[in-house]
């Protein structure tokens, strides 16, 4: 199913829940809804599944405008924070719940049933209740009854919150592989920029109600539309006013504006205070602090300009100690000011052995 939102609008009392938030979503992708909490995130979830009624904007399914549509003609799974499991009902009958209600043939039920209890793992719990199952497996199940009716479009709403973090991770992979498999237009909603990243085929920013970018993780990542969207989604050094860093002019350009400037850690290359790099295409600095990461060091470096950035070392690279002196080179920067997004590289980089980034 396509899914087209324009100008969509919802407020609850004085609150502003969305606001004209606009997207497309193409047939058969995974899309995470992204953003921090209170940001409008579940509110455009439940208005696309029918459970709350848009104060303005328009809503398409394939090209069909849905707004005045039931929550039952929609054809939409969903699948809730909670689970939402009945608790009085068996494995078996929770998943085909959906069937039932749509008085489908019991041999078909009973058919497309089992054929989720093997695709979702569950093979042995048919009989169980949600409360004799672990986390992960209510969740199976959950995805399982939404499943069954075979619906167009399937919402997730913070699908992995209640799961420790190891399962999570495992679940991940697990939901990108099964919504590979049935073709299934997806949207979750989730704060967590990791599983996001890992999952999604694209991403939606949300914040206090609007859509601050979409894109591929990829493209969000390395083209952040603005500077929250860079700050939300992975790391970054974050400098508020003008600098001088040694190998970006341009950034004398932006003396008396408002800007932020914003440096990835995988941008900032180190080296030993005795190593060979230009001083006119570097910054020297001192450790402050180092802490290791299980796959990594973390490393907090002081510059002479008083600058503190922080960045990561390879485990089986040099460890530096708090205290020595280094050399850093910048390879490139994101600019932000209310007008323009840019991303500088150090104008030396050509000057300079590559760096795989």
């Amino acid at each position: 199913m396509h899914i087209e939102v324009k100008n969509l609008e919802k407020r609850f009392g004085a609150f502003q829940a969305v606001n004209q938030a606009s997207f497309q979503i193409k047939a058969g992708h995974l899309v995470g809804l992204l953003g921090p909490s209170g940001g409008g995130k579940t509110s455009i979830l439940r208005m696309l599944a029918g459970l709350e009624k848009p104060d303005a904007g328009e809503i398409y399914f394939n090209g069909k405008l849905a707004n005045s549509l039931s929550v039952q003609e929609r054809g939409i799974g969903f699948v809730f924070q909670n689970y939402a499991l009945f608790k009085h009902m068996t494995v078996f009958d929770n998943i085909a719940y959906g069937l039932k209600v749509k008085k489908t043939r019991p041999a078909v039920i009973k058919e497309r049933v089992h054929n989720l209890i093997n695709i979702m793992g569950l093979e042995g719990t048919e009989n169980k209740f949600p409360d004799q199952l672990s986390g992960g497996q209510r969740q199976r199940v959950a995805f399982a009854r939404a499943l069954a009716p075979e619906p167009k479009l399937l919402l997730l709403d913070e699908p992995f919150a209640a799961i420790d973090a190891k399962i999570r991770k495992e679940l991940r992979v697990w939901l990108r592989s099964l919504i590979n498999e049935f073709g299934t237009t997806t949207i979750f909603v989730t704060h967590d920029q990791d599983e996001a990243i890992e999952v999604a085929d694209e991403i939606i920013i949300i914040q206090k109600g609007q859509v601050e970018q979409q894109g591929t993780p990829w493209e969000i990542y390395n083209q952040p539309a603005s500077a929250f969207v860079a700050s939300f989604i992975g790391e970054s050094n974050k400098l508020d006013a003008p600098l001088s860093l040694n190998g970006f002019p341009e950034l004398t350009e932006y003396k008396g504006l408002d800007v932020q400037v914003l440096i990835r850690p995988e941008w900032i290359e180190i080296h030993s205070e005795n190593a060979p790099v230009r001083t006119e295409a570097g910054q020297e600095g001192t450790v402050r602090h180092v802490h290791f990461r299980g796959d990594s060091w973390y490393l907090e470096i002081e510059l002479l300009n008083g600058i503190r950035l922080f960045t990561y070392q390879a485990i089986n690279q040099q460890v530096y100690q708090p205290g020595d002196k280094v050399n850093i080179f910048i390879h490139r920067l994101s600019v932000f000011t209310p007008k323009e997004t840019r991303i500088l590289e150090n104008r030396s980089k050509v000057d300079l052995m590559p760096i795989n980034l």
